[in-house]
């Protein structure tokens, strides 16, 4: 798949440097809430776990920051952060963003059948991850849904921002997956309207979906 449309954990692997493979792992297992909000995480423990020096450790460590994953602390390690409120609000407005320009941009002479394809393949990974009650995987194909929209709109600097947002954008969808499983039909089903829209391009429409699509899945509590 696309690096554009993976995670880190899915686009490292026994070839990758050091630091990469121990931010990745490290990434996933704050997703997956092996390391809770709260949680120091000390650098030569992180270097031990690795079998590694603590140089690479410490490059982990800042790729974490930059994911905003963790928040450093001086002589003393990182501290695993908290999603609060207001920043699951700003994230999925930010991507709300991004997907309605692309899709307006789109809707102007792009490669909508192309787009429509792709999104059917990521819907039907996003099927499996379900039928398979793994979380994970099902936030990793979310991630990408929402990715391939986003890229489709060829915006480089959007896109490289994106790219460092995964890691928090999958976290999202991933408590989603584990606090309200009830809503992930839901949410599959709002992603094969998205899809339709997009083909037809439908930039208002769409528009209009997005926000109503990260309402009912992300705030139902607010509906």
């Amino acid at each position: 798949m696309n690096d554009l449309l993976t995670l880190p954990w899915q686009r490292t692997d026994d070839s990758s440097p050091i630091a990469a493979r121990m931010a990745a792992a490290t990434a996933r297992e704050i997703i997956e809430g092996r390391h809770e909000p709260g949680d120091l995480l000390i650098e030569a423990d992180l270097a031990e776990a690795h079998n590694a020096s603590r140089t690479p450790a410490r490059e982990a460590m800042l790729q974490l920051e930059r994911w905003r994953l963790v928040r450093l602390v001086p002589k003393k390690g990182a501290l695993v952060t908290t999603v609060t409120g207001k920043e699951r609000r700003d994230l999925l407005a930010v991507r709300s963003m991004f997907e309605i320009d692309a899709v307006q941009t789109l809707a102007d002479g792009g490669d909508l059948t192309a787009l429509a394809a792709d999104l059917s393949t990521l819907l039907g990974e996003q099927k499996t991850a379900l039928d398979a009650g793994d979380p994970l995987g099902f936030a990793s194909a979310d991630y990408a849904f929402h990715a391939r929209l986003i890229r489709s709109g060829d915006n480089a600097i959007v896109i490289e921002m994106l790219t460092t947002m995964g890691p928090r954008l999958a976290r999202l969808t991933y408590q989603v997956a584990i606090e309200a499983p009830h809503t992930l039909d839901t949410l599959l089903t709002e992603h094969e309207t998205l899809t339709d829209r997009a083909e037809a391009g439908d930039a208002e429409g769409f528009a209009r979906l997005v926000r109503d699509h990260i309402e009912s899945s992300h705030f139902p509590q607010s509906r």
